[in-house]
Formats: structure tokens, C-alpha cells, sequence
């Protein structure tokens, strides 16, 4: 009776994290880049009970173990704004930006200008180009963004001019980034940064929604708040067994 509640326990731990994902997912469905999580799980054979210290066949209890958490980095829906620093990743890859901790990365490409005329992120961080920060003139209008990341704008005389070229990266195992929050991911150790293919572009005036499917979400919510309950009954009736076989016992 203790290893049923133990092993149910165990289960239920395990659901509360994965609600917590699923709660999380659901928060940042106009989050814009973000990207959908999914719990991981394995078995976990507790290695003390084992068939030869007992008279008759037995076998190993097995236990729900959270081995991680899952980043599904597909890609979500385009929606357009017009807005001229709005800009979209269309292919797989990342915008490189600078933070006090180094450089991050995101598919967040909701820019806009600061006032010393540099394009930063939404959270001020400034976006990188191929050869550093980009700088926009006082006067600069008609801003321009090609889909190869190169940024042009019309200067006060008129004259057109180029302002940089938005680094866009990718990654050949981008599931081994490490999730920052604020739309943020950083490479640990053997992971570098390289080129974007030449089919990834850049589409300005537009953004990347989430990839969060509202429907899909909501009902594995359902599942997994039905399979916590259905476990939690169990254990009431497990629990009431024992108290029985207390009260038997005790009449001996």
C-alpha cells in the first residue's frame, strides 16, 4: 500500500509540473516569438526492492520522474503590422542581440529606435548587426529592410544609404539553448552561432506569433487535471484500505 502511494505521489509531482508548463504556454499565446514547452518523462526503478529478498516473484517499483523540459522551435504564424522596425524571421534562425550578461538570442523582432538612434529590442537590448550595433542618422525616414537583413534609410539630403546588416543566426541543435525569459535564448559550451541559410529572410513589417496552439493546450489541460484527480481518488481508496486493515489488525 505505501508503494502505491508512493509510486501515485510520485505521478502527481510530475503532473503539477507539466500543469505548470501547460499554464505557462497558455499565458504567452500573444507573446510574440515565443515558443511552446513540453515536459519530458522517464521511468525511475527504485533500486532496493528487488525479486531475490522476497519468497516469490516481485518486481522493481517504478516511478514517474520530470527529466526536462522541451522547446518546440517551429515555427509560428506571420502576422503583419506595418509598422516599418516590425520585423519577422521566415525560415529557421535567430536575431542576435546585446545584454549586460552577453549575447542572447530571439525570434522577438518587435524593434524599435532608442535615443542615442540605436535599434534595440523590446526590452532595450541592443540588436546586432554583422558588424556590430545599428545606428540610424536624426533625420533618417523611409527605413527599409530587404530580406536579406540589410537595413537602408533616406537621410535629410536625400540621399539613401545603408545602415547595417541584422545578424541572423541559427543553430544545428537549437533545442540545446537555455531559455533566458523575456523572449531570450544564450548558447552554452559547443554551441556556436552560425550563418542563417540564404532561405531564412527577413520580413519587415511583420512579426512572429506564438506557436502556441490555444485548443491543443486547453485540452491537455483537461487530461492532465483528469488523470491528477483519477490518481488522487486512488489514493483516497489505498488510504482507506489501510486504515481497514489497521482496524482488523488491531481486533486480532
Amino acid at each position: 500500500m505505501e508503494n502505491a502511494l508512493l509510486v501515485g505521489l510520485s505521478r502527481q509531482v510530475a503532473l503539477r509540473r507539466e500543469l505548470d508548463v501547460i499554464a505557462n504556454n497558455i499565458a504567452n499565446i500573444n507573446t510574440t516569438g515565443f515558443k511552446g514547452e513540453s515536459m519530458m518523462f522517464e521511468q525511475y526503478l527504485d533500486p532496493t526492492a528487488r525479486h531475490e529478498y522476497f519468497p516469490g516473484n516481485d518486481r522493481r517499483i517504478a516511478f514517474v520522474m520530470d527529466r526536462a523540459t522541451l522547446q518546440d522551435f517551429t515555427q509560428g504564424p506571420l502576422q503583419r503590422t506595418e509598422a516599418p522596425l516590425d520585423v519577422a524571421i521566415d525560415g529557421p534562425g535567430f536575431f542576435a542581440v546585446q545584454t549586460q550578461n552577453g549575447e542572447r538570442f530571439t525570434r522577438a523582432g518587435n524593434f524599435h529606435l532608442n535615443p542615442q538612434g540605436q535599434l534595440v529590442n523590446n526590452n532595450g537590448h541592443l540588436v546586432l548587426g554583422q558588424g556590430g550595433p545599428i545606428v540610424f542618422e536624426p533625420t533618417d525616414t523611409n527605413i527599409a529592410i530587404a530580406a536579406d537583413g540589410t537595413i537602408s534609410a533616406t537621410n535629410g539630403a536625400g540621399q539613401v544609404g545603408d545602415r547595417g546588416k541584422l545578424r541572423m543566426v541559427t543553430f544545428a541543435n537549437p533545442t540545446q539553448l537555455t531559455q533566458q525569459g523575456d523572449g531570450l535564448w544564450s548558447a552554452g559550451n559547443g554551441l556556436t552561432p552560425q550563418v542563417a541559410p540564404v532561405t531564412t529572410r527577413a520580413v519587415q513589417g511583420a512579426l512572429e506569433k506564438s506557436n502556441v496552439q490555444a485548443v491543443k493546450e486547453m485540452n491537455r489541460m483537461l487530461e492532465v487535471t483528469r488523470a491528477y484527480t483519477t490518481i488522487n481518488n486512488m489514493q483516497s481508496r489505498t488510504d482507506e484500505l489501510r486504515r481497514k486493515a489497521i482496524e482488523k489488525l488491531a481486533e486480532v
